[in-house]
């Protein structure tokens, strides 16, 4: 675990260090596009962050590659070697697309590559634990074809979540805990050796969330882009495959006693490579919404637009940060779910927690305009928009945001209410003085004699 945990702390120091410098060289080579009609911020931000994340990545293979017990993976295996193939083509992609823009199919065939770099290496998918039918074992066609699949659903979904400051690192990171919870009970809770470069992958792809984040919190000053919502996507894909194409579905068998229960075991491990819904099921929901809404309406299923989930939450309501956190919590409680269910399936208490936090998510997604206050005591260890007390005035700004009543007239953009209200005094003492100071410049001028 030690190791693991240095890993993680250097991948992600590296990637926040990384950002800054990133951040200069983004704004000197205009890596800066304009706001567009479906952007959310307000002002151009720089992107290329994917630059930073990629070194992360490389620093925390090079560190692991160094270690006692996580080196022997470098020798043992080239799966770390096919990740770093795969996620360089794929940043390289990204890139050239953050900088000068990439046609989608030309991103698609690239995403396509990348991964059939990864299955070239040995980064591929083997046999697939069915439930009720057992262990199935593919061909070198399906093998190759179902991690195709798997990497470029996984990579889109991702890119279509990466929408508001923070999300999609957020969403991964969460996934990504959740999947290195799991590969490492498989690892060291069973000693099933195969599983330690899923485990590694997890710990690399927490640490460049984790480092990146600071950077990317509303508001962001600067983007992921493509080169970075598509490595991590990338990483978090090869984590699933490298996992279901090593760990044989025999061996845990052996360790839980029968199929079945190994079956059960392995939820969480089959079900990433059919539809990954227990590590990211909000990104790839929104993924399939995306394309069947786009194409219902004659578009392209590539052709963006502001019908995400996220966009919704902000249409009903809810504030920038709101909506992060609400998909944060969606997205924790269906991967940490998935994990709970493979380690205790048969427990009725898991199932009830699910239920219970469902309920409490949909009461929070239904009141967009509900504002929790808390004790003065617990104020300082709270952000300050929850410091205020219930008898201290609502800012002027937040007043501001109020939307009008019947009858009323919005302020303009960019102006507060009480300005608002004093517009009229001031407009007749204005007026006043216009009138006077233009009496005063109409007077004939007295002509001194000595000039």
């Amino acid at each position: 675990m030690r190791e693991y945990l240095l890993t993680l702390c250097v991948t992600a120091a590296v990637t926040y260090l990384l950002t800054g410098p990133v951040r200069k060289f983004a704004i000197a080579a205009g890596a800066m596009p304009p706001v567009r009609a479906r952007d959310v911020h307000r002002e151009p931000t720089p992107r290329l962050g994917g630059i930073a994340m990629f070194g992360g990545l490389c620093a925390g293979l090079l560190v692991a590659s160094q270690l006692t017990n996580i080196g022997e993976l470098f020798t043992l295996s080239d799966e770390p070697r096919a990740l770093l193939s795969g996620a360089g083509l794929i940043w390289l992609i990204g890139v050239l697309d953050d900088k000068w823009g990439v046609d989608a199919l030309v991103k698609l065939g690239g995403q396509m590559i990348a991964a059939g770099v990864m299955v070239l290496q040995g980064l591929t998918i083997l046999w697939l634990p069915v439930p009720g039918v057992g262990n199935v074992a593919l061909t070198p066609f399906q093998g190759t074809l179902l991690t195709v699949a798997l990497v470029v659903i996984t990579i889109n979904a991702v890119n279509f979540v990466d929408g508001l400051d923070g999300l999609a690192a957020g969403m991964v990171c969460i996934a990504g805990v959740a999947f290195f919870m799991y590969a490492y009970r498989i690892w060291y809770g069973y000693g099933i050796e195969a599983a330690a470069p899923a485990t590694l992958f997890a710990a690399v792809l927490m640490g460049m969330c984790v480092g990146f984040l600071p950077h990317n919190m509303h508001p962001a000053r600067i983007f992921m882009g493509d080169s970075g919502s598509m490595l991590i996507g990338l990483v978090l894909a090869a984590g699933a495959v490298s996992i279901t194409g090593q760990v044989d579905p025999d061996v845990m068998v052996e360790h839980t006693g029968s199929v079945k229960s190994a079956v059960h075991t392995m939820v969480p491990l089959y079900m990433p490579l059919l539809l990954p819904l227990s590590i990211i099921a909000i990104p790839v929901a929104d993924l399939v919404m995306a394309i069947v809404r786009r194409t219902w309406n004659g578009r392209s299923p590539f052709a963006a637009d502001r019908g995400h989930l996220h966009h919704r939450l902000l249409e009903i309501g809810h504030s920038h940060s709101r909506a992060v956190l609400i998909m944060y919590f969606w997205a924790a409680l269906i991967a940490f779910g998935a994990v709970a269910f493979s380690v205790r399936s048969s427990s009725l208490a898991i199932v009830l927690a699910v239920v219970l936090l469902s309920a409490v998510g949909l009461v929070v997604l239904l009141m967009p305009r509900y504002t929790p206050r808390v004790p003065a005591w617990a104020q300082r260890v709270l952000p300050p928009r929850y410091r205020r007390s219930l008898s201290e005035p609502e800012p002027a700004a937040e007043v501001a945001a109020t939307p009008p009543g019947p009858g009323e007239d919005p302020a303009p953009a960019g102006e507060t209410a009480e300005e608002a209200e004093r517009e009229p005094a001031m407009a007749g003492l204005n007026g006043a003085t216009a009138i006077g100071e233009r009496r005063q410049f109409t007077r004939p001028k007295k002509i001194n004699s000595h000039d």
